[in-house]
């Protein structure tokens, strides 16, 4: 199958957008933690892991680099005729990450080629995957705040022990190489599902120059996110940090091969972690970790419904169609952008009232869909 322009420059969006977003959840405690570093030897560290990575995954599947995540045809059909529209998702991912915001890149860019029934069970996995993360951040962390925790905030001077240091790079390894696993999808689903090697390398070094951009500018603005969060450039804390995040999507990568938002589950971890040594050690007030934390929900959840928005709007705009003729989770649509209106007055005041708002929207929002979940 050729590759056409469409399918090439949502690729090269897509690609660019997927590793600078996501180098919050993966990269970005590594990056933190390692200033000391020129940023050509972290890269050159990352670079090979992908390299590695992508060429295993590539030769155990068949031509296939996104390890089986876009095998259901049904629900992930390929992209058989690509159009200016399908572009168009990753390129709001791209402008949506120079702002900072943390949006989901799996349901930025594939939503627009999964059926209702694709982008459902892809919403469920990413919903557990936050709630799971976001308990095992706090059980972890109450029991961490007060032992190990606080024994890295008595020795500052220890972190960079050799031994640290081995284990946060080995960490590392295990974290990006289980991501990238995970979210190699959400890059290659503008080409086809079996790639000639000149194709699968041609794209892999597309993917490891907007790697080099992303080290280059340590992070970008997405890593604001996670700065503003509890001993996030000690070593030790880093280590504990990513192998947690590691071991969770090792275990979603095992439960099933739907594609999900390793976005959230990053932000249930973070979010539970803040909880965790807020209860434990009063580091924070429990109403500003609570603000924290639904900042960070609002503002992922302003990127879903764009996401949702172009995925179902776009072609029916296209073929000069009612929406609500060419998509049957009209309903669905609507509730989704509804529940903009508190997300908006919880990020404009951010005070009490606002907080329990948003909170109590977005919870019987959550229980209608695993009630009444869109087909």
């Amino acid at each position: 199958m050729d590759i056409n322009v469409w399918a090439a420059l949502g690729f090269t969006f897509a690609a660019y957008a997927v590793v600078g977003n996501d180098a919050l959840q993966t990269l970005g405690t590594f990056i933190n933690s390692n200033g000391r570093f020129h940023w050509t030897v972290l890269f050159g560290f990352a670079a090979t892991i992908l390299v590695a990575t992508f060429t295993y995954g590539y030769v155990v599947n068949g031509g296939d680099p996104s390890f089986g995540r876009l095998a259901n045809t049904e629900k992930y059909p390929p992209l058989l005729d690509p159009q200016w529209y399908h572009a168009v998702p990753p390129l709001a991912l791209l402008i949506l990450t120079r702002f900072g915001i943390p949006v989901s890149t799996s349901f930025m860019v594939l939503a627009i080629f999964a059926t209702m029934g694709g982008l459902t069970k892809m919403m469920t996995k990413s919903l557990v995957g936050y709630g799971l993360a976001f308990g095992i951040g706090i059980g972890l962390y109450m029991v961490l705040a007060r032992t190990l925790e606080a024994f890295f905030r008595r020795n500052e001077e220890t972190q960079f022990a050799k031994h640290w240091v081995v284990l946060q790079w080995l960490s590392t390894t295990w974290l990006w190489a289980v991501w990238l696993m995970q979210d190699f999808a959400n890059i290659f689903v503008f080409l086809p599902r079996e790639l000639t090697g000149v194709q699968a390398f041609g794209a892999m070094a597309v993917i490891f120059v907007m790697l080099a951009v992303t080290f280059a500018n340590r992070g970008g603005p997405v890593q604001k996110i996670l700065k503003s969060k509890s001993a996030v450039t000690d070593i030790r804390s880093a280590t504990i940090i990513d192998f947690t995040f590691a071991g969770l999507l090792y275990y979603f990568k095992e439960v099933s091969n739907v594609p999900m938002s390793t976005t959230w589950v990053f932000l249930g971890l973070i979010a539970g972690r803040e909880f965790g040594f807020s209860l434990m050690l009063r580091m924070k007030a429990r109403a500003d970790v609570a603000r924290l934390a639904l900042s960070d929900i609002g503002k992922a959840y302003i990127g879903l419904v764009i996401s949702v928005d172009l995925a179902r709007g776009l072609p029916a705009l296209v073929e000069s169609k009612p929406l609500w003729d060419s998509d049957p989770g009209m309903v669905f649509m609507l509730a989704l952008n509804a529940l903009l209106i508190p997300v908006g007055y919880f990020l404009k005041k951010k005070d009490a009232t606002s907080m329990t708002v948003m909170a109590s929207a977005l919870a019987a929002g959550a229980a209608a869909f695993f009630i009444f979940p869109p087909t």
